[in-house]
């Protein structure tokens, strides 16, 4: 390909006459040059020029920077990462693991732009049961690797005894109860909404529905301090403050990461620590999570025997 090209074939490429490429230089800053006494354009610049001046450009997306110690972990909230991402701080001291707690769909849409190294997710997709697939197929610009962090149990936290007997999902729909509720932006709500309709409740018509909170745990806070009767969330979280909780389903919960970043060091010393026995404690330590499959590399459509 020509470096240089001459006033007909920059005509040719812009799909003018000739004439009004003099008209360019002059008016629109067409780069050129007359050095040799001829006009010639170095194709570069004349490509350069075309793309300052073409409007809607898309913002290109700047690569994540090499990995230098930091890492960044994006997604959905969880008791036992957050503690791991505190092991990992300990056993890695020269490195450091920060966290954002953005929500399942904030974790895919951080990966795809490039702003973390792994984005955890727990989506479910309703027509086959498989989880976060499909999603990130449609938010993300390639495949990434799936590794499994665990299996966990979704459900409602509910005040200590069940004092107002709420049973299943439907005594929501049927008593003046107030709820708290997740984020959009989280495979937990994602969960809800589902299990709302299902029940035929409408989920604005609930006192609480509005109100939204980042974290599991706060969460049960809402439904300890009686601000809420009921609300979404982990059962973990009902075991750490003494809470009742209505079980609602089994879920996988994803670690998802873009294949050139998979062998970063950060990256692989975390998933190490996904096998190490000081890891097995600190699940051991909560309640309602299964480690079946944890730090196993999984696949569509492939699904567990103990349900989703």
């Amino acid at each position: 390909m020509k470096s240089l090209l001459s006033t007909k074939e920059v005509a040719q490429l812009l799909d003018v006459n000739e004439k009004m490429v003099y008209g360019l230089i002059a008016d629109k800053g067409l780069p050129a040059t007359k050095i040799t006494g001829k006009w010639l354009f170095p194709r570069h610049l004349v490509e350069q020029w075309l793309e300052n001046n073409t409007e809607n450009l898309p913002t290109p997306v700047p690569p994540l920077p090499p990995y230098h110690g930091l890492l960044i972990v994006a997604g959905s909230d969880d008791p036992l990462l957050e503690r791991t991402l505190n092991l990992f701080n300990r056993t890695y001291p020269e490195q450091l693991a920060v966290y954002g707690n953005v929500g399942s769909f904030g974790g895919l849409r951080a990966l795809k732009d490039n702003r973390c190294h792994i984005a955890s997710s727990h989506l479910i997709q309703e027509d086959d049961g498989d989880f976060n697939f499909r999603f990130a197929s449609e938010e993300l610009s390639e495949p990434p690797v799936v590794v499994n962090f665990c299996f966990r149990e979704q459900g409602l936290l509910l005040a200590r005894g069940n004092p107002l007997q709420i049973n299943a999902m439907a005594d929501l729909g049927t008593r003046d109860l107030r709820v708290i509720n997740r984020p959009p932006t989280t495979g937990t709500r994602l969960l809800f909404d589902q299990q709302l309709a299902r029940a035929g409740i409408s989920g604005p018509a609930l006192a609480g529905y509005g109100r939204e909170v980042s974290r599991h745990l706060d969460v049960g806070l809402a439904v300890l301090a009686g601000q809420a009767d009921a609300g979404p969330a982990i059962r973990a979280v009902a075991g750490i403050l003494g809470l009742d909780f209505l079980p609602l389903g089994r879920e996988r919960f994803d670690l998802l990461i873009y294949r050139e970043r998979y062998f970063d060091k950060g990256v692989q010393q975390f998933l190490g620590l996904l096998h190490d026995s000081a890891f097995r404690q600190l699940a051991a330590d909560l309640e309602g999570y299964d480690l079946a499959q944890t730090g196993q590399t999984v696949y569509p459509r492939e699904t567990d025997s103990g349900g989703g």
